[in-house]
């Protein structure tokens, strides 16, 4: 099936199976590695995007789904020289180890802070809850979101 879409910002078409998650669309189709495959399942949050402004597991999105809709990864939520809030806490913090989980959870942190600019701990971690990260950086994800918050602010 043919569907149109727009990524971050820019239109797209693909011809694809219906069935196709969202995910394998952006990588294989679109070539926009960011998003992370983990589980497949929607259980860790590694795949997480933007779908119409809302965080989304790109798993579990087919492309049958997608029609006019909007699509935000991971690469077209901050450039290099003007990094997004969240992904320079995400630097100044430290927040990354291995990395892998990365552009899920900062996807899952820029969808919370659109939806609550001022977040408290137990918000946070309501919030992040479906995004697992194997080593265990919770606490400098949480810093990380509150100083996110803080440059949003002002």
């Amino acid at each position: 099936m043919k569907v149109s879409f727009k990524v971050n910002g820019a239109a797209q078409s693909v011809d694809v199976a219906a069935e196709m998650p969202l995910l394998w669309v952006l990588r294989d189709h679109l070539g926009l590695t960011g998003t992370k495959y983990g589980c497949g399942i929607a259980q860790c949050g590694a795949c997480t995007v933007h779908l119409d402004g809302q965080a989304v597991r790109a798993c579990q999105v087919q492309a049958q789904e997608l029609e006019g809709a909007e699509v935000l990864t991971i690469e077209g939520l901050g450039r290099p020289e003007a990094l997004h809030a969240v992904q320079d806490a995400w630097v100044e913090h430290q927040v990354a180890q291995c990395g892998y989980c990365q552009s899920g959870q900062i996807m899952q942190a820029a969808a919370l802070l659109d939806l609550n600019p001022a977040p408290s701990d137990d918000e946070i971690d309501a919030a992040m809850s479906g995004n697992l990260c194997r080593c265990g950086t919770y606490p400098r994800i949480r810093a990380a979101i509150h100083a996110a918050a803080q440059k949003l602010e002002g």
